[in-house]
Formats: structure tokens, sequence, C-alpha cells
């Protein structure tokens, strides 16, 4: 016998009159959900896809609420400004641009804000005289948000009383002189506000924009104000004391801030400060404006909120008709399961992008873009769900404990709803979640091809913005940039995080595709 060498120490007697049970667990029984969730917080990937996915739900939820603009504000004058921050200002997020001009494209820039020791011209990075034409020429790094500078709004008389008393209360200067250039080039257009200072001449080189130049050819910006009188019926003008600094004598000018006209006056603002009078809050885009002069962001965010909106309502709507027609086909079987199967094929069958264009033209006029594009997705999407339902119903119904259940009694729909379809939702909640990045990039490829229409005063979609950048790429790619890289970390992190549901509800098809 093998334990023939075995010493009688290591032997002990059974106390007969002891009772021997299983140990009681001193743990917390794990379900069927909690395991789960414990194998998907082993993938690493998905756990960062998943946090990324909430991030971008709370930021098209958060972002309209605190910022002070939405899609329905537009600014004619703050088109295309870039993205600017800060912070980040050294990484480039300056909203400064390199753009070549002439010479009487430098003096223009250059010029805009010089009177306030402000220049819109934050760099001279190179000038060099082109071969082509022999004209000078420089590379600036020019503000985009300074290069607006000055400009000519039309006030009613209450407005214009309500502006100077704004600036008397506060100290903030909005109006400013009118130049002594206020009037028509030479191809009878009236000069802009911006150039204020002694012109050279009015050539068609030139187009009446280029600074008077010194002897050494540099510009020079002289304040070249219009000036007027009192009485002068024409103008409100202002007193500014001369040289020796007291009001009323002989040195004073009377320099024109405002021209009548037939509706009120005519006056030369600084822009900036026009903006932040007029709406409460000075201008600052962080990713930008688009060429309709939107905030970037806000319109982004308010984008992901139709997209979110549209898939999750597309997922629930699916999810419902999916359980119920593929519950009835893999339970009931046999005939039920044929035709139903026939139905499903013919609906299947019919194209997507067919189907929505119909709905587009027959039915958006009555429900409204939105809806009609919601019906579309409605119509076929819900036939994966039904498939898997049907195909995990095969699985169980045949089980033991159905067989039983059906032995003791329990009706059609008790089988259904509380033994085999808890068994299945793993499969399903998978497939269910995995509809949503698929109806967001669909929505975006409808809308970027024209073939639906999500873009009104109060509406924008992801797919819209991408369409109206795309005409900009090359020199305003921020414009399409930002929805571009947000559609694309969305469809990944999506399809990460399906990989993880997978695994977490399936641990037989770990890394594999279903």
């Amino acid at each position: 016998m093998a334990y023939d060498n075995i010493p009688k120490e290591k032997f002990r007697p059974v106390n007969r009159g002891e009772r021997i049970s299983d140990k009681k667990f001193e743990t917390k029984a794990v379900g069927y959900f909690g395991d789960a969730m414990n194998r998907f917080k082993k993938n690493k990937s998905s756990v960062v896809a998943a946090f990324i996915i909430l991030f971008l739900m709370v930021f098209a939820l958060v972002t309209p609420l605190l910022s002070p603009y939405d899609v329905t504000f537009r600014d004619g004058y703050y088109k295309m400004v870039l993205p600017k921050f800060e912070p980040l200002a050294w990484m480039g997020w300056d909203g400064c641009k390199v753009q070549t001009e002439t010479q009487a494209g430098y003096d223009y820039l250059s010029g805009i804000g010089y009177e306030l020791n402000d220049s819109a011209v934050a760099e001279v990075r190179n000038s060099f005289v082109d071969t082509n034409d022999g004209m000078k020429h420089y590379d600036l790094y020019v503000d985009s948000y300074k290069k607006v500078g000055f400009t000519y709004v039309d006030l009613s008389k209450e407005e214009y009383e309500a502006l100077k008393a704004y600036q008397n209360e506060t100290g903030i200067q909005v109006a400013y002189p009118i130049p002594d250039n206020y009037k028509t080039n030479f191809i009878g257009a009236l000069r802009g506000a911006n150039l204020w200072y002694v012109l050279e001449d009015d050539s068609p080189t030139t187009n009446g924009m280029s600074a008077f130049h010194d002897e050494e050819g540099n510009p020079v910006y002289v304040n070249n104000y219009k000036t007027g009188s009192e009485n002068y019926g024409k103008y409100d003008s202002i007193r500014i004391p001369g040289d020796d600094g007291t009001a009323g004598e002989d040195g004073d000018e009377w320099y024109v801030y405002a021209i009548k006209n037939q509706t009120g006056y005519r006056v030369r603002v600084l822009y900036s400060a026009y903006y932040q009078y007029k709406n409460g809050f000075a201008p600052s885009y962080l990713l930008g404006t688009n060429q309709h002069g939107q905030d970037i962001l806000v319109c982004l965010a308010k984008g992901a909120q139709l997209s979110f909106l549209l898939a999750i309502a597309v997922s629930v709507i699916n999810f419902c008709i999916g359980i119920c027609y593929g519950s009835i086909e893999g339970y009931y079987g046999g005939a039920v399961d044929l035709i139903m199967e026939r139905i499903s094929d013919v609906l299947a069958s019919v194209p997507f992008i067919v189907v929505a264009t119909l709905f587009q033209l027959h039915l958006a006029e009555k429900v409204g873009p939105v809806l009609s594009l919601l019906f579309a997705f409605v119509l076929t999407n819900w036939i994966g769900i039904a498939s898997r339902v049907r195909t995990q119903f095969y699985r169980f119904k045949h089980s033991e404990y159905v067989l039983a259940s059906r032995t003791l009694g329990a009706s059609d729909a008790r089988l259904i709803f509380r033994h085999i379809l808890p068994n299945s939702l793993g499969t399903i909640i998978t497939g269910t979640i995995l509809i949503i990045p698929g109806v967001i990039y669909s929505e975006s490829m409808l809308t970027y091809l024209g073939i639906v229409n999500l873009e009104t005063t109060g509406l924008t979609s992801i797919g819209t913005m991408l369409a109206n950048g795309r005409a900009y790429l090359a020199t305003y790619p921020h414009i399409i940039a930002f929805p571009a890289v947000f559609i694309a970390l969305l469809e990944i992190s999506f399809n990460l995080f399906g990989n993880g549901l997978r695994d977490a509800f399936n641990p037989s098809l770990r890394g594999a595709d279903e």
C-alpha cells in the first residue's frame, strides 16, 4: 500500500459527534450584472471609452447652459474668427493667422487699432518683392478679432443718445471721431471706418487704402479726423481741448463723432466695444466661428444634443419593437416564425438611404425633418435586434428550467419575460447600445450629402457643420476640424465600449467578433 510509510502522528481521529457541513459564504453574492460589471472594469480601453462618451454627453448638455451664445446668435463682423483661448496662446490658440498682403493691405491692417496703440498686426513675419508683379508683399500675423476694428453703424436719435449716456456712465468709449476720408473712393464705394489716417492717393493700384509714406517708405499714421462746428447742423461734434488743455480757447477743435442722415446718425464705433454694449459681454469664441458668425462651440454642443437624442430615441424604440417581434418569432417558431421572417427580409432588402430620401421628400413637410428621419431609422433598424432576440430564444427555450416552468403551468408571457428573455439581455443590450453610433454616423452622412436638411434658425447637427465647413477646409480648417474630431472620437469610443460590453456579458466571445 502507498500509505504504509505514513507516520501514525499524522493521523487524527474523527469526532463522531462533530457535525460536518459546508461553510457559510463570507462574501456578498454577485449577480449577473454585477459579475458583468466586474469583467467590464478589467478592460481598460473600454473603461476609458466609457468616460469619453460620458464627457461628450455632459459637454452636449452643459455647454449651451453656460455659454452666452446660442445657435440663433450670429454676428456678421465676427465671421470665421479663429479659436482663441488665452491660457493656450503659446500653442497658437491665440486667434491669429498668417496672411500675405501687398503694401496697401499691410497699411490697412497695420492701421486697424493703431490709433488705440493696439494694431491688428501682431507680427510682421517676412517681407519680399514678388517677381511676378514687382510689388512688395508682407507675411503678417494678423489677429482675427482685432481685424474687425472700426465700423459705421446707423442709429436713430434715441439710440445715439442712449449710446452717449452709456459712455458717460461706464467710461467706456464706443464712438470715435469720423475720419476726414469719409467719402467714396475711385469706384464709388464708401471708404471703411478703419481708414482714419492720411491716404497716399486714390489710384486703382491702392484702391484708396495705402497710407501716406515718409521719405524712407514707411507708412505715416497721422490722426486725420473730420472737424466740424458747434453750430453745424449736419454733424454732431464734440469739443476737444487744444494744446493748452483749456476748453473754449482758440486752440480747441470740434471733432465730428456722428453725421446726420435720414433715419438718425451714422456713427463710427470700435466694434468690439459696440459688441459688448449691445450684447452685455465681450466677443470670445473658444473654438472660433463659422461662415455665419455662429459660435462653433455652441453649435457643436447643440448638434451633439440632436445626434444623441435622435440616436437614443431610435435605440429605445427599436429595442422595444425588436424585443417583441423577436420574442414571438423565437418562442413560437414554425409557421409564425416563417411568416414573420419573410416580412423582416422584405424590409431589410430596402436600402436605408432610399427610405430616408423618400421620407424627406414626402413626409418632412408634414412632420418636420427630425421626425421624418426618426421614422426612417425606426422602419428597418429594429430588424437586427429582432434577429438577435430570435436566436437567443431558440437557444434557451428548450432548456430544463424552461421545461420545468412550463410543466408547473407557467404562461407563455411568463416564460418569455421571466425565464428566457433575462438570459438573453446581455447580447441584446450590447446590440442596442451599438445602434447609437450607427445612427449618429448615418445622420451625419445624410446631412453632409444634403439628403436631409437639419439646419434651421435654432437647429443644427454635426453633419450640417461638416457640410458647411468643407468649402473652407483650405482657408479656415477649424470650421470643419472640430466637428470631425468630435464624431471620430465618438465613433471610436463607442466601438471600444461595445467590445467591452460584449466581453462582459458573454465571456465565451471574449476578443472575437460576434
